[in-house]
């Protein structure tokens, strides 16, 4: 009977590990889908571009966050646009070993989520306070509470 019991709790605990892991997966598609059309952007004319966007979007041009936003687009250098798209290639990849090792409820995929994920916090407790939106703040938290309870779960659960 304890035995049955205790089969039934890892099993809730394993369909956390796995929602984690498919946040995780998603962040990797994102970052690999950015890293994809940060790279088709190299050689782009991103002022043609943007303005294409801006019109198809019936974006004001002429507005201050539209205007602020085309200028930062334009001003960014091919050379800077291939490292933002390596660097999406290099997180996705981070990510992609995280939700592996999350998915096959594998202990080093605690730790590696705990060790990753953990270090970005502060990065992000810092992009909150100063760029505040309402999706940096709740990735924040989402983040925040996968380090916890992950650091709960490995206190809690002998390693197998």
């Amino acid at each position: 009977m304890a035995i049955r019991s205790r089969t039934r709790k890892r099993s809730s605990h394993d369909g956390v590990l796995r929602l984690i892991a498919v946040f995780k997966f998603l962040k990797a598609a994102t970052l690999i889908a950015t890293g994809i059309g940060a790279l088709k952007l190299v050689h782009a004319d991103l002022g043609t571009l943007v303005q294409h966007w801006v019109a198809m979007l019936n974006l004001d041009p002429g507005g201050r966050l539209v205007n602020h936003a085309i200028q930062k687009v334009t001003n960014l250098s091919p050379h800077r646009i291939r490292e933002l798209g390596i660097v999406s290639f290099i997180y996705a990849g981070l990510f992609l070993a995280e939700g592996t090792g999350l998915w096959l409820q594998k202990r080093w995929g605690e730790w590696l989520t705990i060790i990753i994920t953990g270090s970005l916090v502060p990065v992000e407790i810092y992009e909150t306070i100063h760029r505040p939106t309402a999706l940096k703040g709740l990735v924040l938290l989402m983040n925040i509470a996968v380090v916890i309870y992950l650091i709960v779960r490995i206190k809690r659960e002998p390693s197998s």
